[in-house]
């Protein structure tokens, strides 16, 4: 399957709410493994890759780790297999809930995934119930939804997109409305049309575009080296790779934070002495630069990379990322906030996956 045309849709919802059951469904065939242990914390993302109904998707099923009370440093490897699996980002996310009460659980978990992506991606949302069976004979899932100030808010936000299935016993063939074979043909559109409003585009953020760099990147390693892997093996050995990196607590990516954090302080302490000293109203001059703030860090970073060799390249990006932020400064007058240009430099270099986080 051409990769460039598949469509990453990627399935959240609390434990139990039956996403691997809807991504079997949706491929017409158990290739999720569904885990019957309520409350287990075991199950681990998965991600498959299937033409349905004429396209290519891949369904990402994620953990539940936007469950209320989950450990953040427990689910932690979950959170970053789901961030490898769909970056650079999903085309669709597909929110799970039961047919069932609303309750504040349900709007815990919907807080949850909105902290951690951002409401924005609500624009490539829609919601789907399961256990279709607990639906009123002859009522529709939006007259449902409208019972609800709650589930009401929630579909509005996603353009008022919403589906029913019932991954137990709407097993018939036939073409109604109580039928996985109708409700999934629905939902297919649905994608289509979550695709097309946002103009073949996918929902990304910083954090998921760094990702892609670094799985792009491993790629190009593997193709030198690869022989005759096909494009397919490649990136699922890229994002393998990438996952296993981003996870590995080894002494050397310790020191990898600590030479990060040796160069931000350096270069903090230059910015500060520049800022400070300067006389109000005088330009900084390219040679002020140069004295008081480059050649400081360059000594940071040889006395760095001089002592723990393998953080060049981390360190050296850092580097570039400090001369885009101070180079705007340079023949104008020293007027900038000091902490704005901190939180700057916070922002281009933090790294989510650094254990100094």
């Amino acid at each position: 399957m051409d990769a460039s045309t598949t469509k990453r849709v990627l399935l959240l919802g609390k434990t139990g709410v039956g996403k691997s059951s809807l991504a079997n469904t949706i491929f017409g065939e158990t290739i999720f493994q569904i885990n019957h242990l309520s409350g287990s914390k075991n199950h681990s993302t998965q991600a498959e890759t299937k033409s349905i109904h004429g396209r290519s998707l891949t369904l990402i099923d994620a953990p539940s780790f936007f469950d209320a009370g989950s450990s953040k440093e427990v689910m932690k490897p979950e959170i970053v297999r789901c961030t490898t699996e769909c970056a650079p980002g999903p085309h669709v996310f597909l929110i799970v809930l039961k047919v069932e009460k609303f309750t504040e659980q349900e709007r815990a978990v919907i807080t949850n995934i909105l902290d951690f992506f951002s409401e924005d991606a609500l624009k490539y949302a829609a919601v789907v119930f399961t256990h279709g069976d607990q639906l009123p004979e002859g009522v529709k899932i939006e007259e449902y939804v409208s019972q609800s100030e709650g589930l009401s808010d929630l579909v509005k936000k996603c353009g008022g997109r919403c589906h029913v299935v019932d991954n137990k016993y709407w097993k018939t063939d036939e073409d109604d409305y109580r039928s996985n074979q109708f409700q999934v043909a629905e939902l297919v559109k649905t994608i289509d049309n979550i695709v097309v409003d946002n103009e073949e585009g996918f929902y990304t953020n910083a954090m998921l575009q760094e990702v892609e760099k670094a799985i792009q990147k491993e790629e190009e390693r593997i193709k030198r080296s690869s022989g005759n892997m096909s494009q397919d093996e490649i990136r699922k050995q890229a994002v393998g790779n990438v996952f296993k990196m981003m996870t590995d607590n080894s002494p050397r990516r310790w020191m990898k934070g600590l030479a990060a954090l040796a160069v931000i302080a350096g270069i903090l302490a230059a910015l500060a002495h520049i800022l400070i000293d300067s006389n109000v109203g005088k330009a900084i001059t390219e040679a002020t630069l140069i004295e008081q703030i480059v050649t400081p860090i360059a000594t940071v970073v040889e006395e760095i990379t001089e002592k723990v060799p393998e953080v060049s390249e981390s360190v050296g990006g850092i580097v570039e990322t400090v001369t885009d932020v101070i180079q705007p400064t340079v023949e104008t007058p020293p007027t900038l906030d000091f902490f704005d240009i901190c939180s700057d430099l916070f922002e281009r270099i933090y790294d989510p996956w650094n254990p100094f986080e």
